[in-house]
């Protein structure tokens, strides 16, 4: 099982997370399961950018994002070469770390 470690986020995760998940679960559904309340205003459809994860370790072992991704990913704050959207990442063999971006381009919060 990979391990997902979630770096200290001042709101959403302030201690930080270690997490394993299965392969092939999406990284944006592990880290709602285990509580860890990521924004996802489009409900995981690819259509905005709020569950933006920038991969610090393991970032190679994933799938290529897609050209869609790419395209939503130049909208998302503090982007980074390693910058994914949790909600198009399956997680594969390799463990992961991922930090949560201090802020998203959503103004007001839903409440997932």
């Amino acid at each position: 099982m990979p391990r997902v470690t979630v770096l200290p986020h001042p709101e959403i995760c302030p201690q930080g997370a270690s997490l394993e998940g299965d392969i092939g679960e999406n990284l944006c559904r592990l880290l709602l399961k285990h509580h860890i309340e990521i924004e996802h205003a489009c409900e995981l459809s690819r259509a905005c950018t709020t569950c933006h994860v920038i991969v610090r370790q393991g970032f190679n072992s994933l799938e290529p994002s897609s050209e869609d991704e790419d395209d939503l990913l130049d909208r998302a704050w503090g982007l980074s070469p390693q910058s994914r959207l949790s909600c198009q990442v399956e997680l594969g063999a390799t463990d992961l770390e991922v930090e949560l971006p201090r802020y998203t381009i959503n103004h007001a919060r839903e409440n997932h």
